[in-house]
Formats: C-alpha cells, structure tokens, sequence
C-alpha cells in the first residue's frame, strides 16, 4: 500500500508549524514531508519527529529569498557558491532528521537560455555528488509554470534527459502527479515509463490542488497503480486542503494506519 507523508507546510496548518507533527502523526500519517524546515533548529524538527514516531521523507534545499520570488538557485550562475552553501546547510537537518531523500529547485529561469541551461547542469551534478557522499539521494521536480511562472525546470522531457546523462546513482525524479497531469497529461503512462527513474511522488488534485478524492484524476486507480508497479518510495500529500485539514482526510481512511 503507499506510503503516504502528510505534507506540513500545506496541511495541518490550524496549527503551528512544530505541533503539527503531532496532528499528522494523530491523523494517521507515518510520515511527513515540507518545504522548509530552516526557520527551526534542527534539533527541534527532529525531536518532534521521535516523538510522534514520524519518518522525514523530504525536503527541499534553501531555494534563495522565497520571501522576494527566488524559487531555487540552481539554473542562476552568479549563485553557485550561495548553492553550495545551501547544501551544507541542508545537510546538517537531514543528519539530524535522518531524512534520506533532498529537493534542488532550479530557480527562476528561462529554460531555453544556455548560460542557465549550462549552470543547472553544473549545479544538478555537484549537488547529487556531494549529498550522495553523504548518504542521501538527490530528486528533481519539473513544476508547472501556472503554479510557479517562469520556473526553469518545466519540463519532464528536460528532467529525465539530465538524469540519463549524468547517470548518477542517488540522482532521481520526483514526479508530482499534479503538475505532471497539468504540464503534459498521460500520467498513468508515464509512471510506467519512468517508474526506475522516480525516488518521490507527490499528489494533489487537479486542477485545485486539493485533497486526491475530487475532479480529473482517478487516484485511487493511480494509487493502485504504483503498488502494481512496486514503488515503495513515499507518496507526498502536497496539496491545500479546501477546509479543515482533518475535515478532508476521508480520502485517507482507506489508508491510515497502513503506511508502513
């Protein structure tokens, strides 16, 4: 059955960030993603993921001035150094959090322009060698540039082809099925094609980005559809809930308590 991480920065957020590891752990979930955890101590993220008896299945590298429209570092070539910085930084939380898995996002980019084409690449490869010396698997995620304008990572072709070239070990995708259905449809086929290739799903509705019970996408098909494929990785419940987060998990009911 999937291995559902209750996503904190969109879920639970009736309640502050640090008790809402307790809130998701209480709702069932065994593990729980973000975006950022760089506003807390490690130490405190961490011993708020012992306590609930929690699994830290991703986050994401410090992606520059969020506050001021930086999505990422990586496709900008004045800011490989401030890059390199950032992984150190995140390192240190995913040591302490004994989180396996790390987000690079690109950053705010034309995709067709060759000096940032030629940065991503570089920054793409130090990034996936230096955290996989440190254990830890490297995941990139094209985002659709309705959500995220301007975003240089928009491309599941663009993806796939930069991890085919650099056939790095601990470089994966993370394949969110709502921007995948939102940038390129078929879905359900490209799980299955690029199902060796992904170390991170995430799900959502489309086109709301709600809870995965509502509108275009089957998911419970989709969902039985990774266990058919044997993906064992963890399924990231990025989405805003429409009301009270709780209010919204009947979806999830099926599968509390199951998530290993």
């Amino acid at each position: 059955m999937p291995n559902f991480a209750a996503n904190l920065t969109m879920m639970f957020t009736e309640w502050s960030f640090l008790d809402r590891f307790a809130a998701a752990a209480d709702a069932g979930f065994s593990a729980v993603e973000f975006l950022f955890p760089y506003e807390h101590p490690p130490e405190a993220v961490a011993a708020q993921l012992q306590r609930n008896g929690l699994t830290q299945a991703l986050f994401n590298l410090p992606p520059g001035d969020w506050g001021k429209g930086e999505r990422g570092l990586a496709a900008l070539p004045s800011r490989f150094s401030e890059l390199q910085a950032g992984v150190e930084t995140a390192l240190i939380y995913a040591e302490a959090t004994g989180c396996r898995s790390l987000h690079l996002m690109a950053g705010i980019a034309e995709a067709g322009d060759a000096r940032a084409s030629a940065a991503y690449r570089e920054a793409v490869a130090w990034t996936a060698e230096r955290v996989g010396a440190a254990g830890r698997t490297l995941v990139l995620e094209p985002i659709n540039r309705r959500d995220m304008p301007g975003y240089f990572l928009n491309d599941f072709a663009l993806a796939e082809d930069l991890i085919a070239a650099l056939a790095l070990p601990n470089l994966k995708l993370q394949f969110d099925i709502y921007h995948r259905a939102i940038m390129h449809g078929d879905v359900t086929m490209a799980l299955r094609r690029l199902m060796p290739t992904i170390g991170h799903i995430q799900i959502a509705s489309v086109p709301s980005r709600h809870e995965p019970d509502a509108e275009e996408l089957n998911y419970p098909f989709l969902l039985a559809e990774l266990d058919r494929l044997g993906y064992e990785g963890f399924v990231g419940c990025e989405y805003r809930p429409a009301g009270a987060t709780i209010d919204g998990l009947g979806w999830f009911k099926p599968y509390r308590g199951i998530s290993a």
